[in-house]
């Protein structure tokens, strides 16, 4: 039985059927399965069978699911051999000073590709992105210009990124249909990611004397791994 798969600003993957999230407007717009909603996509994931959509390529703000191209980038990287999950990089300025959600690195910090990950993953951080995005790539607007070869690559015209973290821009933009193909991408072609975005809580740089407890920003996470007991 295919279990329900629910995007929200995070990514959480868990079975053959998900929900992207929807884009929420001032005056409520009546539908039955998502009033007061600007636009949205019910897909399966497997088949990418659309079973609900409402205003599926109208052009919004898409926040920190922008990350799931990013996403998909670091994990291409992880299986072409370019990093792996135990280099060490250094943290630096530009990373450092990124706000709104973070892991709060400092410069100068050592961190592995594998804590970074998981920053992305679990708790949407835009400084564990940006550092991603200059290891990769040398600066994040070069990561950018990946993240859009990327989406044109996957055939999908209603997207656009400006930044790597998904903060608000003008020029940056996708839609519920873009969003539900790249979520399609990610969750078919690198079933890893399941490591990472399933997962309630893990610590961030355990084996140090800055340990730092980290908590899946995704509730659903913690519904099914505490009153399901999927975990």
């Amino acid at each position: 039985m295919k279990k329900l798969l629910c995007f929200f600003f995070s990514l959480l993957v868990l079975g053959n059927l998900f929900i992207l999230p929807v884009f929420a407007e001032e005056e409520s717009v009546e539908t039955e399965l998502i009033p007061g909603a600007v636009s949205g996509v019910l897909m399966e994931a497997t088949t990418g069978e659309i079973v609900f959509q409402k205003e599926a390529d109208k052009e919004v703000a898409v926040a920190s699911m922008t990350k799931m191209v990013a996403q998909i980038l670091i994990l291409d990287a992880i299986r072409e051999e370019k990093i792996s999950w135990d280099d060490v990089v250094t943290v630096s300025q530009n990373a450092a000073d990124m706000g709104g959600s973070q892991i709060y690195l400092s410069v100068g910090e050592k961190i592995s590709i594998r804590d970074l990950f998981k920053g992305i993953s679990m708790a949407s951080a835009n400084d564990a992105t940006v550092q991603m995005a200059e290891v990769l790539a040398g600066s994040e607007a070069k990561f950018v210009e990946q993240m859009n070869n990327k989406v044109k690559e996957l055939g999908l015209s209603h997207t656009v990124f400006k930044n790597c973290t998904g903060l608000d821009e003008e020029g940056h933009y996708s839609s519920a249909y873009d969003m539900a193909m790249i979520a399609r991408e990610l969750v078919v072609n690198y079933p890893e990611i399941l490591e990472f975005s399933s997962v309630y809580e893990d610590y961030l740089r355990e084996d140090t004397e800055n340990k730092f407890w980290l908590v899946n920003t995704n509730k659903v996470v913690f519904i099914f791994c505490n009153k399901i007991n999927y975990c």
